[in-house]
């Protein structure tokens, strides 16, 4: 992210200026562009960083074979990990707590809080298919007990089961739990502790170097006009307007 740094030391060059805004031509950005020199295998860690963060197995396996970029993990666990996102994006949570077992044991051991959201998402799903009698039953035997010991699980779990007291849940106050948001939520945490326990970032670096990269130019606005970039997926430069 040369871009970044460019403007970082464009802040500081001219933080002690007056008030008015030093303006940038096009000739002299390109120019600090050009001076920046960022080396191609840092740019290719950085895609195959985000490909294997989000589960592309397909693009990092052509990736790695094209770049000759090796990932920091195998990608065999790729396929593994996704398979997991899947089963409870797709609300086959059973399915998922045994991949996740056979992936690695020691994440649902080590980790109550994201053991409990997948059991409380196994309770929803009961309740979403209409089974009151075992979802009753469920949350009485495997939910409540952790709720004993823990006061934010018990907060939880009551609101959970308070879907069962409304004739229409889908437009109840807590109907938000049956949304496909709430999968989403509990998917992105067993995939996040999948990732941490293999050592690697749980999200890519892209993303928050982009936001880095705002940033760094909501800051440098203030000081001066400059070729920014206004549309971040085709990083074109704008005309400084003066």
């Amino acid at each position: 992210m040369s871009l970044f740094w460019i403007v970082l030391r464009q802040l500081a060059e001219i933080e002690a200026m007056a008030t008015s805004k030093k303006v940038i031509t096009s000739d002299e950005w390109e120019k600090k562009l050009n001076d920046v020199k960022i080396r191609k295998e840092d740019m290719n860690r950085l895609v195959m960083n985000f490909l294997v963060t989000e589960g592309c197995v397909e693009a990092a396996e052509k990736f790695r074979m094209e770049s000759g970029t090796k990932p920091d993990i195998d990608i065999a666990t790729i396929t593994e990990r996704m398979a997991v996102k899947k089963a409870v994006q797709c609300g086959n949570v059973e399915d998922a707590i045994e991949r996740v077992n056979d992936l690695n044991p020691e994440i649902l051991d080590t980790n109550p809080q994201l053991f409990f959201h997948l059991q409380q998402q196994r309770l929803i799903e009961l309740i979403r298919n209409g089974k009151v009698e075992e979802a009753l039953e469920f949350a009485q035997e495997e939910l409540a007990p952790r709720g004993e010991e823990n006061q934010g699980f018990l907060e939880e779990l009551e609101r959970t089961v308070a879907l069962l007291a409304f004739d229409d849940v889908a437009n109840c106050p807590i109907g938000e739990l049956l949304d496909i948001s709430q999968r989403l939520k509990t998917a992105s945490e067993v995939n996040a502790a999948i990732l941490t326990s293999q050592s690697h970032e749980k999200d890519p670096k892209l993303p928050s170097l982009l936001k880095m990269l705002i940033w760094a130019q909501n800051q440098l606005d203030e000081k001066a006009v400059y070729p920014r970039i206004d549309h971040l997926p085709t990083a074109t430069l704008g005309d400084p307007a003066v």
